[in-house]
Protein backbone atom coordinates (compact mmCIF):
# COMPACT_ATOMS: atom_id res chain seq x y z
CA UNK A 1 0.00 0.00 0.00
CA UNK A 2 1.32 3.43 -0.91
CA UNK A 3 0.43 6.86 0.29
CA UNK A 4 -1.38 9.18 -2.06
CA UNK A 5 0.69 11.10 -4.61
CA UNK A 6 -0.13 14.45 -3.01
CA UNK A 7 2.72 16.77 -2.10
CA UNK A 8 4.63 15.82 1.01
CA UNK A 9 2.94 17.59 3.97
CA UNK A 10 4.84 20.17 5.97
CA UNK A 11 4.17 18.21 9.14
CA UNK A 12 4.51 14.39 9.29
CA UNK A 13 1.22 14.11 11.20
CA UNK A 14 -0.68 15.71 8.31
CA UNK A 15 0.07 12.84 5.89
CA UNK A 16 -3.05 11.49 4.15
CA UNK A 17 -2.83 7.75 3.54
CA UNK A 18 -6.23 7.07 1.98
CA UNK A 19 -9.47 5.55 3.24
CA UNK A 20 -8.36 1.91 3.43
CA UNK A 21 -5.17 2.71 5.34
CA UNK A 22 -7.02 5.03 7.71
CA UNK A 23 -9.61 2.36 8.52
CA UNK A 24 -7.08 -0.49 8.84
CA UNK A 25 -4.64 1.40 11.02
CA UNK A 26 -7.51 3.03 12.92
CA UNK A 27 -8.93 -0.39 13.84
CA UNK A 28 -5.46 -1.41 14.98
CA UNK A 29 -5.38 1.57 17.36
CA UNK A 30 -8.81 0.71 18.78
CA UNK A 31 -7.95 -2.94 19.32
CA UNK A 32 -4.80 -1.85 21.13
CA UNK A 33 -6.60 0.34 23.66
CA UNK A 34 -9.96 -1.42 23.87
CA UNK A 35 -9.09 -3.46 26.95
CA UNK A 36 -7.96 -0.34 28.78
CA UNK A 37 -10.95 1.80 27.88
CA UNK A 38 -13.50 -0.77 29.09
CA UNK A 39 -11.57 -1.64 32.26
CA UNK A 40 -12.32 1.62 34.10
CA UNK A 41 -16.14 1.64 33.70
CA UNK A 42 -16.17 -2.08 34.50
CA UNK A 43 -14.21 -1.64 37.75
CA UNK A 44 -15.95 1.57 38.86
CA UNK A 45 -19.41 0.26 37.93
CA UNK A 46 -18.89 -2.89 39.98
CA UNK A 47 -17.57 -0.88 42.95
CA UNK A 48 -20.58 1.46 42.75
CA UNK A 49 -22.93 -1.53 42.87
CA UNK A 50 -24.45 -1.03 39.43
CA UNK A 51 -26.33 -3.78 37.63
CA UNK A 52 -24.70 -5.58 34.68
CA UNK A 53 -26.93 -3.70 32.25
CA UNK A 54 -25.94 -0.34 33.76
CA UNK A 55 -22.27 -1.31 33.66
CA UNK A 56 -22.79 -2.09 29.98
CA UNK A 57 -24.13 1.44 29.53
CA UNK A 58 -21.05 2.85 31.28
CA UNK A 59 -18.82 0.93 28.84
CA UNK A 60 -20.80 2.09 25.82
CA UNK A 61 -20.69 5.68 27.06
CA UNK A 62 -16.91 5.46 27.58
CA UNK A 63 -16.41 4.24 24.02
CA UNK A 64 -18.55 7.08 22.66
CA UNK A 65 -16.90 9.77 24.82
CA UNK A 66 -13.42 8.46 23.99
CA UNK A 67 -14.21 8.63 20.28
CA UNK A 68 -15.45 12.22 20.46
CA UNK A 69 -12.42 13.22 22.56
CA UNK A 70 -10.05 11.53 20.09
CA UNK A 71 -11.57 13.35 17.11
CA UNK A 72 -11.36 16.67 18.96
CA UNK A 73 -7.73 16.05 19.93
CA UNK A 74 -6.55 14.93 16.49
CA UNK A 75 -8.56 17.21 14.20
CA UNK A 76 -8.78 20.20 16.52
CA UNK A 77 -10.83 23.35 16.80
CA UNK A 78 -9.65 26.89 17.57
CA UNK A 79 -7.77 26.65 20.91
CA UNK A 80 -8.68 22.96 21.24
CA UNK A 81 -6.74 19.87 20.17
CA UNK A 82 -3.00 19.35 19.64
CA UNK A 83 -3.57 17.79 16.16
CA UNK A 84 -1.29 14.85 16.94
CA UNK A 85 -1.99 11.11 16.60
CA UNK A 86 -3.20 10.64 20.19
CA UNK A 87 -6.02 8.26 21.13
CA UNK A 88 -8.15 9.54 24.01
CA UNK A 89 -10.02 7.40 26.49
CA UNK A 90 -11.04 7.00 30.12
CA UNK A 91 -8.08 7.74 32.39
CA UNK A 92 -7.06 4.96 34.77
CA UNK A 93 -5.44 7.48 37.14
CA UNK A 94 -8.71 8.22 38.92
CA UNK A 95 -9.99 4.69 39.53
CA UNK A 96 -9.06 4.51 43.23
CA UNK A 97 -10.38 8.02 43.91
CA UNK A 98 -13.66 7.38 42.07
CA UNK A 99 -14.22 4.16 44.01
CA UNK A 100 -13.71 6.08 47.27
CA UNK A 101 -16.14 8.81 46.16
CA UNK A 102 -18.76 6.22 45.16
CA UNK A 103 -18.83 4.74 48.66
CA UNK A 104 -20.11 8.07 50.02
CA UNK A 105 -22.19 9.56 47.22
CA UNK A 106 -22.67 6.90 44.58
CA UNK A 107 -22.11 7.23 40.85
CA UNK A 108 -23.74 10.69 40.79
CA UNK A 109 -21.05 12.05 43.14
CA UNK A 110 -18.35 10.70 40.83
CA UNK A 111 -19.84 12.48 37.83
CA UNK A 112 -20.17 15.73 39.80
CA UNK A 113 -16.57 15.57 40.99
CA UNK A 114 -15.31 14.88 37.46
CA UNK A 115 -17.23 17.82 36.00
CA UNK A 116 -16.11 20.29 38.70
CA UNK A 117 -12.47 19.15 38.82
CA UNK A 118 -12.17 19.12 35.02
CA UNK A 119 -13.50 22.68 34.90
CA UNK A 120 -10.78 23.72 37.36
CA UNK A 121 -8.26 21.86 35.21
CA UNK A 122 -9.47 23.77 32.15
CA UNK A 123 -8.84 27.05 33.98
CA UNK A 124 -5.23 26.22 34.86
CA UNK A 125 -4.14 24.85 31.47
CA UNK A 126 -2.37 28.14 30.57
CA UNK A 127 0.09 27.40 33.39
CA UNK A 128 0.88 23.95 32.03
CA UNK A 129 1.14 25.20 28.45
CA UNK A 130 4.13 27.38 29.33
CA UNK A 131 6.42 24.64 30.58
CA UNK A 132 7.81 23.41 27.25
CA UNK A 133 11.33 24.62 28.02
CA UNK A 134 11.28 22.44 31.13
CA UNK A 135 10.78 19.32 28.96
CA UNK A 136 14.17 18.90 27.25
CA UNK A 137 15.19 15.45 25.93
CA UNK A 138 16.45 14.70 29.44
CA UNK A 139 12.98 15.00 31.01
CA UNK A 140 11.07 13.69 27.98
CA UNK A 141 13.30 10.61 27.76
CA UNK A 142 12.84 9.80 31.44
CA UNK A 143 9.07 10.10 31.22
CA UNK A 144 8.78 8.12 27.96
CA UNK A 145 10.91 5.32 29.40
CA UNK A 146 8.80 5.23 32.55
CA UNK A 147 5.59 5.13 30.51
CA UNK A 148 6.83 1.94 28.86
CA UNK A 149 7.94 0.40 32.17
CA UNK A 150 4.63 1.32 33.82
CA UNK A 151 2.63 -0.39 31.09
CA UNK A 152 4.59 -3.66 31.14
CA UNK A 153 2.69 -5.05 34.19
CA UNK A 154 -0.53 -4.36 32.25
CA UNK A 155 0.74 -6.46 29.36
CA UNK A 156 1.78 -9.16 31.83
CA UNK A 157 -1.67 -9.31 33.44
CA UNK A 158 -3.30 -9.42 30.02
CA UNK A 159 -1.02 -12.28 29.01
CA UNK A 160 -2.02 -14.18 32.16
CA UNK A 161 -5.70 -13.77 31.34
CA UNK A 162 -6.69 -10.33 32.63
CA UNK A 163 -8.94 -11.49 35.48
CA UNK A 164 -6.87 -12.44 38.53
CA UNK A 165 -9.88 -14.18 40.08
CA UNK A 166 -10.37 -16.55 37.16
CA UNK A 167 -9.31 -20.17 37.60
CA UNK A 168 -7.13 -20.08 34.49
CA UNK A 169 -5.33 -16.84 35.43
CA UNK A 170 -1.65 -17.39 34.70
CA UNK A 171 -2.24 -20.78 33.13
CA UNK A 172 0.23 -22.24 30.66
CA UNK A 173 -2.46 -22.07 27.95
CA UNK A 174 -2.99 -18.32 28.45
CA UNK A 175 0.70 -17.51 28.47
CA UNK A 176 1.35 -19.72 25.45
CA UNK A 177 -1.42 -17.95 23.54
CA UNK A 178 0.23 -14.62 24.39
CA UNK A 179 3.59 -16.02 23.29
CA UNK A 180 2.18 -17.22 19.97
CA UNK A 181 0.64 -13.78 19.36
CA UNK A 182 3.98 -12.14 20.19
CA UNK A 183 5.74 -14.49 17.77
CA UNK A 184 3.25 -13.63 15.01
CA UNK A 185 3.88 -9.90 15.57
CA UNK A 186 7.64 -10.44 15.25
CA UNK A 187 7.36 -12.66 12.17
CA UNK A 188 5.01 -10.27 10.39
CA UNK A 189 7.31 -7.36 11.26
CA UNK A 190 10.11 -9.20 9.45
CA UNK A 191 8.09 -9.61 6.24
CA UNK A 192 9.41 -7.53 3.36
CA UNK A 193 6.03 -5.86 2.70
CA UNK A 194 5.75 -2.53 4.49
CA UNK A 195 1.95 -2.87 4.52
CA UNK A 196 2.02 -6.20 6.35
CA UNK A 197 4.75 -4.97 8.68
CA UNK A 198 2.77 -1.89 9.67
CA UNK A 199 -0.39 -3.95 10.19
CA UNK A 200 1.49 -6.60 12.16
CA UNK A 201 -0.30 -5.80 15.42
CA UNK A 202 -3.79 -5.95 13.88
CA UNK A 203 -3.04 -9.12 11.90
CA UNK A 204 -1.52 -10.77 14.97
CA UNK A 205 -4.61 -9.91 17.03
CA UNK A 206 -6.84 -11.47 14.36
CA UNK A 207 -4.64 -14.57 14.08
CA UNK A 208 -4.36 -14.93 17.85
CA UNK A 209 -8.13 -14.66 18.25
CA UNK A 210 -8.63 -17.29 15.51
CA UNK A 211 -6.26 -19.64 17.34
CA UNK A 212 -8.09 -19.00 20.61
CA UNK A 213 -11.43 -19.72 18.94
CA UNK A 214 -10.13 -22.96 17.40
CA UNK A 215 -8.80 -24.15 20.77
CA UNK A 216 -11.93 -23.19 22.69
CA UNK A 217 -10.32 -20.32 24.59
CA UNK A 218 -12.93 -17.79 23.45
CA UNK A 219 -16.34 -17.77 21.84
CA UNK A 220 -18.69 -15.30 20.22
CA UNK A 221 -21.92 -16.73 21.63
CA UNK A 222 -22.70 -13.56 23.58
CA UNK A 223 -22.34 -11.24 20.61
CA UNK A 224 -26.02 -11.48 19.71
CA UNK A 225 -27.27 -10.80 23.24
CA UNK A 226 -28.41 -7.21 23.72
CA UNK A 227 -29.48 -4.35 21.48
CA UNK A 228 -27.87 -3.82 18.11
CA UNK A 229 -28.08 -0.01 18.26
CA UNK A 230 -28.21 2.18 21.37
CA UNK A 231 -27.45 5.89 21.60
CA UNK A 232 -25.92 7.11 24.90
CA UNK A 233 -28.51 8.51 27.29
CA UNK A 234 -28.10 11.97 28.77
CA UNK A 235 -27.66 11.73 32.56
CA UNK A 236 -29.02 8.17 32.53
CA UNK A 237 -27.84 7.70 36.13
CA UNK A 238 -29.40 10.91 37.40
CA UNK A 239 -28.15 14.44 37.84
CA UNK A 240 -24.61 14.75 39.20
CA UNK A 241 -24.10 15.81 42.79
CA UNK A 242 -21.30 18.12 43.85
CA UNK A 243 -19.21 17.95 47.00
CA UNK A 244 -16.15 19.92 48.07
CA UNK A 245 -14.14 16.94 49.35
CA UNK A 246 -14.94 14.85 46.28
CA UNK A 247 -13.99 17.73 43.98
CA UNK A 248 -10.67 18.31 45.76
CA UNK A 249 -9.82 14.60 45.57
CA UNK A 250 -10.67 14.48 41.89
CA UNK A 251 -8.76 17.70 41.21
CA UNK A 252 -5.59 15.97 42.41
CA UNK A 253 -6.34 13.29 39.82
CA UNK A 254 -6.78 16.03 37.21
CA UNK A 255 -3.34 17.42 38.06
CA UNK A 256 -1.87 13.96 37.55
CA UNK A 257 -3.78 13.66 34.28
CA UNK A 258 -2.41 16.99 33.08
CA UNK A 259 1.14 15.86 33.84
CA UNK A 260 0.62 12.50 32.10
CA UNK A 261 -1.11 14.05 29.08
CA UNK A 262 1.69 16.62 28.76
CA UNK A 263 4.18 13.75 28.81
CA UNK A 264 2.21 11.85 26.16
CA UNK A 265 1.97 14.92 23.91
CA UNK A 266 5.72 15.48 24.12
CA UNK A 267 6.37 11.75 23.67
CA UNK A 268 4.31 11.42 20.50
CA UNK A 269 5.78 14.69 19.23
CA UNK A 270 9.24 13.19 19.69
CA UNK A 271 8.22 9.97 17.90
CA UNK A 272 6.49 11.80 15.04
CA UNK A 273 9.43 14.25 14.85
CA UNK A 274 7.26 17.33 14.87
CA UNK A 275 7.37 20.55 16.86
CA UNK A 276 5.42 20.78 20.12
CA UNK A 277 5.39 24.33 21.49
CA UNK A 278 3.48 25.89 24.38
CA UNK A 279 0.50 26.79 22.18
CA UNK A 280 0.15 23.25 20.88
CA UNK A 281 0.51 21.79 24.36
CA UNK A 282 -2.11 24.19 25.69
CA UNK A 283 -4.55 23.29 22.92
CA UNK A 284 -4.07 19.61 23.72
CA UNK A 285 -4.59 20.07 27.44
CA UNK A 286 -7.71 22.18 26.88
CA UNK A 287 -9.18 19.46 24.66
CA UNK A 288 -8.36 16.93 27.39
CA UNK A 289 -10.09 18.95 30.09
CA UNK A 290 -13.14 19.91 28.00
CA UNK A 291 -13.64 16.26 27.02
CA UNK A 292 -13.37 15.25 30.67
CA UNK A 293 -15.87 17.91 31.71
CA UNK A 294 -18.45 16.83 29.13
CA UNK A 295 -17.96 13.04 29.39
CA UNK A 296 -20.17 12.59 32.51
CA UNK A 297 -23.14 13.96 30.57
CA UNK A 298 -23.29 10.67 28.63
CA UNK A 299 -22.08 8.57 31.55
CA UNK A 300 -18.27 8.49 31.27
CA UNK A 301 -15.28 9.76 33.25
CA UNK A 302 -12.05 11.76 32.89
CA UNK A 303 -10.39 11.52 29.47
CA UNK A 304 -6.67 11.37 28.74
CA UNK A 305 -4.26 10.20 26.06
CA UNK A 306 -3.57 6.46 25.97
CA UNK A 307 0.15 5.76 26.35
CA UNK A 308 -0.10 2.32 24.72
CA UNK A 309 -1.18 3.95 21.47
CA UNK A 310 1.87 6.19 21.61
CA UNK A 311 3.81 2.92 21.47
CA UNK A 312 1.77 1.79 18.47
CA UNK A 313 2.78 4.95 16.59
CA UNK A 314 6.41 4.13 17.34
CA UNK A 315 6.07 0.48 16.30
CA UNK A 316 4.22 1.04 13.02
CA UNK A 317 5.80 4.32 11.99
CA UNK A 318 2.34 5.53 10.91
CA UNK A 319 2.35 9.15 12.05
CA UNK A 320 -0.83 10.46 10.39
CA UNK A 321 -3.35 12.04 12.74
CA UNK A 322 -6.09 11.16 10.26
CA UNK A 323 -5.51 7.49 11.06
CA UNK A 324 -6.18 8.13 14.75
CA UNK A 325 -9.15 10.39 13.92
CA UNK A 326 -10.61 7.47 11.96
CA UNK A 327 -10.02 5.34 15.04
CA UNK A 328 -11.99 7.93 17.03
CA UNK A 329 -14.85 7.66 14.56
CA UNK A 330 -14.78 3.88 15.01
CA UNK A 331 -14.99 4.39 18.76
CA UNK A 332 -18.05 6.59 18.30
CA UNK A 333 -19.66 3.88 16.16
CA UNK A 334 -18.84 1.26 18.78
CA UNK A 335 -20.55 3.52 21.31
CA UNK A 336 -23.65 3.57 19.09
CA UNK A 337 -23.45 -0.12 18.13
CA UNK A 338 -23.07 -2.25 21.25
CA UNK A 339 -23.01 -5.38 19.09
CA UNK A 340 -19.69 -4.28 17.57
CA UNK A 341 -18.33 -3.64 21.02
CA UNK A 342 -19.27 -7.17 22.01
CA UNK A 343 -17.39 -8.53 18.99
CA UNK A 344 -14.23 -6.65 19.98
CA UNK A 345 -14.73 -7.72 23.61
CA UNK A 346 -14.46 -11.36 22.50
CA UNK A 347 -10.74 -10.92 21.79
CA UNK A 348 -8.99 -12.88 24.58
CA UNK A 349 -6.84 -10.90 27.00
CA UNK A 350 -3.77 -13.13 26.41
CA UNK A 351 -3.85 -12.12 22.73
CA UNK A 352 -3.81 -8.46 23.76
CA UNK A 353 -1.02 -9.25 26.22
CA UNK A 354 1.21 -10.77 23.56
CA UNK A 355 0.87 -7.69 21.38
CA UNK A 356 1.20 -5.41 24.40
CA UNK A 357 4.69 -6.69 25.20
CA UNK A 358 5.92 -5.30 21.88
CA UNK A 359 3.91 -2.10 22.10
CA UNK A 360 4.83 -1.16 25.64
CA UNK A 361 8.43 -2.27 25.28
CA UNK A 362 8.72 0.00 22.25
CA UNK A 363 7.64 2.98 24.37
CA UNK A 364 10.47 2.30 26.82
CA UNK A 365 12.91 1.80 23.95
CA UNK A 366 11.86 5.15 22.46
CA UNK A 367 12.62 6.80 25.79
CA UNK A 368 16.05 5.17 25.95
CA UNK A 369 16.75 6.41 22.43
CA UNK A 370 15.81 9.94 23.53
CA UNK A 371 18.07 9.70 26.59
CA UNK A 372 20.94 8.74 24.28
CA UNK A 373 20.80 12.30 22.90
CA UNK A 374 21.46 13.81 26.34
CA UNK A 375 24.87 15.30 27.18
CA UNK A 376 26.23 13.72 30.38
CA UNK A 377 29.63 15.41 30.42
CA UNK A 378 30.43 17.76 33.30
CA UNK A 379 26.90 17.94 34.71
CA UNK A 380 24.42 16.12 36.94
CA UNK A 381 22.24 14.68 34.17
CA UNK A 382 23.19 11.09 34.99
CA UNK A 383 21.99 11.38 38.59
CA UNK A 384 18.80 13.10 37.36
CA UNK A 385 18.10 10.12 35.11
CA UNK A 386 19.02 7.60 37.79
CA UNK A 387 16.94 9.18 40.55
CA UNK A 388 13.91 9.88 38.38
CA UNK A 389 13.79 6.39 36.90
CA UNK A 390 14.28 4.85 40.34
CA UNK A 391 11.56 7.04 41.84
CA UNK A 392 9.16 6.22 39.00
CA UNK A 393 9.88 2.50 39.18
CA UNK A 394 9.06 2.18 42.89
CA UNK A 395 5.24 2.14 42.53
CA UNK A 396 5.59 -0.25 39.58
CA UNK A 397 7.53 -2.94 41.44
CA UNK A 398 5.95 -2.19 44.85
CA UNK A 399 2.36 -0.99 44.34
CA UNK A 400 1.82 -0.95 48.12
CA UNK A 401 4.78 1.42 48.71
CA UNK A 402 2.56 4.44 49.54
CA UNK A 403 -0.34 2.60 51.19
CA UNK A 404 0.26 4.22 54.60
CA UNK A 405 0.38 7.74 53.19
CA UNK A 406 -2.61 10.11 52.84
CA UNK A 407 -4.92 9.50 49.90
CA UNK A 408 -3.68 12.55 47.99
CA UNK A 409 -0.08 11.28 48.21
CA UNK A 410 -1.18 7.86 46.94
CA UNK A 411 -3.12 9.46 44.11
CA UNK A 412 -0.12 11.43 42.89
CA UNK A 413 2.75 9.03 43.46
CA UNK A 414 1.01 5.70 42.88
CA UNK A 415 1.51 6.43 39.19
CA UNK A 416 5.07 5.77 38.08
CA UNK A 417 4.56 8.19 35.20
CA UNK A 418 3.64 11.16 37.38
CA UNK A 419 6.30 10.18 39.96
CA UNK A 420 9.12 10.18 37.43
CA UNK A 421 7.79 13.32 35.71
CA UNK A 422 7.64 15.28 38.97
CA UNK A 423 11.13 14.13 40.02
CA UNK A 424 12.67 14.75 36.58
CA UNK A 425 11.18 18.26 36.30
CA UNK A 426 12.21 19.13 39.88
CA UNK A 427 15.78 17.88 39.54
CA UNK A 428 16.18 19.46 36.10
CA UNK A 429 15.13 22.78 37.58
CA UNK A 430 17.40 22.33 40.58
CA UNK A 431 20.56 21.38 38.70
CA UNK A 432 20.16 22.81 35.19
CA UNK A 433 18.10 26.00 35.67
CA UNK A 434 18.67 27.16 39.25
CA UNK A 435 22.45 26.90 39.09
CA UNK A 436 23.10 28.91 42.25
CA UNK A 437 25.01 26.69 44.66
CA UNK A 438 26.06 24.14 42.04
CA UNK A 439 29.60 22.87 42.57
CA UNK A 440 32.10 23.25 39.74
CA UNK A 441 33.29 19.74 40.61
CA UNK A 442 30.91 16.98 39.52
CA UNK A 443 29.79 14.48 42.14
CA UNK A 444 30.91 10.87 42.04
CA UNK A 445 27.79 10.14 39.92
CA UNK A 446 28.68 12.77 37.36
CA UNK A 447 32.34 11.82 37.32
CA UNK A 448 31.44 8.20 36.71
CA UNK A 449 29.65 9.14 33.53
CA UNK A 450 32.87 9.80 31.59
CA UNK A 451 36.26 8.09 31.30
CA UNK A 452 38.98 10.37 32.73
CA UNK A 453 42.81 10.43 32.60
CA UNK A 454 44.76 12.44 35.16
CA UNK A 455 47.18 15.14 34.04
CA UNK A 456 49.88 13.45 36.14
CA UNK A 457 49.46 10.34 33.99
CA UNK A 458 49.66 12.28 30.75
CA UNK A 459 52.93 13.86 31.85
CA UNK A 460 54.59 10.42 31.72
CA UNK A 461 53.97 10.01 27.98
CA UNK A 462 56.61 10.99 25.41
CA UNK A 463 56.30 11.80 21.73
CA UNK A 464 55.82 8.68 19.66
CA UNK A 465 54.44 6.46 22.45
CA UNK A 466 51.61 4.25 21.25
CA UNK A 467 49.35 1.37 22.36
CA UNK A 468 48.89 -1.96 20.53
CA UNK A 469 46.73 -4.78 21.94
CA UNK A 470 46.85 -3.33 25.42
CA UNK A 471 50.64 -2.88 25.45
CA UNK A 472 52.54 0.43 25.48
CA UNK A 473 55.50 0.99 23.13
CA UNK A 474 57.87 3.91 22.63
CA UNK A 475 58.76 5.52 19.28
CA UNK A 476 61.48 2.89 18.65
CA UNK A 477 59.11 -0.03 19.21
CA UNK A 478 60.39 -0.95 22.67
CA UNK A 479 57.70 -2.14 25.10
CA UNK A 480 57.24 0.04 28.18
CA UNK A 481 56.28 -1.95 31.31
CA UNK A 482 52.91 -1.04 32.82
CA UNK A 483 53.07 -0.99 36.62
CA UNK A 484 49.79 -1.52 38.60
CA UNK A 485 48.65 1.26 40.92
CA UNK A 486 50.76 1.16 44.06
CA UNK A 487 53.44 -0.93 42.32
CA UNK A 488 57.16 -0.08 41.88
Amino acid sequence: METTKDAVPARPEDAKLGLFANVAYGIQHILTMYGGIVAVPLIVGQAAGLSPSDIGLLITASLFAGGVATILQTMGLPFLGCQLPLVQGVSFAGVATMITISTNGGIQAIFGAVIAASFLGLLITPVFSRITRFFPPLVAGIVITTIGLTLMPVAGRWAMGGNSRAEDFGSVANIMLAAVTLAIVLLLSKVGSSTISRLSILLALIAGTAIAYATGMTDFSQVGNGPMVAAPSIFHFGWPTFGVAATISMFIVILVTLVETSADIFAVGEIVETKVDSKRLGDGLRADMLSSMLAPIVGSFTQSAFAQNVGLVAVTGVKSRYVVATGGLILVLLGLLPVMGRVVAAIPMPVLGGAGIVLFGTVAASGIRTLAKVDYAGNMNLIIVATSLGFGTLPIVLPEFYHHFPTWVQTIFHSGISSSAIMAITLNLMFNHLRTGNSDQPSVFGAAAERVIRYSDLSQFQDGDYFVNGKLFDADGNEIPLVPAGGH
